[in-house]
């Protein structure tokens, strides 16, 4: 692109209740706007858009990825909020707890109420 462009995360859902409890209150996000249709959050340098449809939660890929140096901190701290990790089976990767590796390398994935997939 010949523009510097600012990207944005977006994500479905389909109750936006839920989501606000799960994002604000089990992530730790901070909501910054919010209307009928659509929840949006801080994270980091980033924002986060939550938005009511339909079809939340078919994308059967990772969605979002939240990058952060203390992986193994930020996955107790999460699991402890009730967050249930996704193992899979990838080459190259060695699952340790809810960790997989490759070397220095750490991803842990999980979901949202609604199947979305999030790493970190």
């Amino acid at each position: 692109m010949k523009y510097s462009l600012h990207a944005i995360a977006t994500v479905a859902v389909r109750n936006l209740e839920t989501a606000r409890k799960f994002y604000e209150g089990t992530l730790g996000l901070t909501k910054v706007m919010e209307n009928e249709e659509v929840l949006a959050f801080k994270t980091g340098r980033s924002t986060l858009f939550v938005y009511r449809s339909q079809h939340a939660g078919t994308n059967k890929s990772t969605a979002v990825t939240f990058v952060a140096e203390e992986v193994d901190e930020l996955v107790r701290t999460l699991k402890g909020r009730g967050v249930t990790f996704e193992h899979y089976e990838l080459p190259n990767l060695t699952l340790q707890g809810d960790l997989h590796v490759a070397g220095p390398m750490k991803v842990a994935w999980f979901k949202d109420p609604d199947g979305n997939i999030f790493s970190l």
